[in-house]
């Protein structure tokens, strides 16, 4: 996928730059779903499911997803890429902007606060914590709940 222009800025919003792309990869990264009906029942926004299938297919072609072959009948698993973990980042600072200039709810505020309040080192954290799940990284040892603990315990969660 060639971007339109040589512009960094314009190639990641070729790729990023609609609202559920960032939705959908919100949803695989800090709420784990990695199945297609998951990412569908799970969305608080409701995404339709033509636009979940199309937007998947985007994000794998763009590298930021994989697709694990499925046999048939069984479901197929998206996991992160590394240019996907790499989007944590994006994301923490849009949820940044949006805890300072719109308003939501207390519980999905409640994430992005610990996010902001543990600071950059917890993104660090969740992106090694990702590596983990999604490329088969071994695990990085630490004190304490992992973050996807401290966020759960955030929400009023258990998983």
């Amino acid at each position: 996928m060639e971007p339109r222009s040589g512009c960094p800025i314009n190639a990641a919003v070729e790729v990023l730059g609609d609202r559920w792309s960032l939705l959908v990869l919100r949803d695989v990264i800090l709420g784990d779903r990695r199945y297609f009906r998951a990412l569908l029942t799970g969305s608080i926004e409701g995404i339709a499911s033509n636009i979940l299938a199309d937007r998947l297919v985007r994000l794998v072609e763009a590298g930021i997803l994989t697709r694990g072959s499925a046999a048939r009948g069984q479901r197929a698993r998206y996991s992160l890429t590394e240019a996907g973990i790499q989007t944590l980042p994006i994301i923490y600072a849009l949820g940044n902007w949006g805890l300072d200039w719109r308003p939501g709810s207390d519980e999905l505020r409640s994430r992005q606060q610990l996010m902001r309040d543990e600071g950059p080192a917890f993104i660090e954290e969740l992106m090694d914590e990702l590596r983990v799940r999604h490329l088969g990284a071994p695990p990085k040892p630490h004190d304490g709940p992992g973050p996807f603990e401290r966020i759960d315990a955030a929400m009023g969660q258990t998983h």
